[in-house]
């Protein structure tokens, strides 16, 4: 039978790195207090310090709010931009039908 993958939110994983890094838990004793993998909780731990110093994750959601707020602003800014070249190609097209009127 196909067990579903569980989520888990920032907050949580958040939560899972302050018992080890903050409290002083072992990372055997976080995970059995939380029912959570090993492997999950040292990938959590390895992300937080890399955001800490300032590497923004690729392919999965910051730990951090500083990063989570940057990853927001960067898909912004590739809206935006997406947004702006539709804007460019959309008046050169005018443009060019205009000047066919004109002729």
């Amino acid at each position: 039978m196909f067990q579903q993958r569980r989520a888990f939110t920032p907050e949580f994983k958040l939560e899972a790195v302050g018992l080890v890094l903050e409290k002083g838990y072992s990372v055997t004793q976080a995970c059995e207090a939380l029912g959570i993998g090993t492997t999950a909780l040292r990938r959590w731990i390895h992300q937080y310090k890399d955001e800490k110093l300032g590497v923004i994750p690729e392919g999965c959601k910051a730990l951090t709010p500083e990063q989570r707020q940057i990853q927001e602003l960067h898909k912004r800014i590739e809206r935006l931009e997406l947004e702006k070249d539709i804007l460019k190609k959309a008046t050169a097209l005018l443009m060019t039908d205009e000047f066919k009127l004109k002729r």
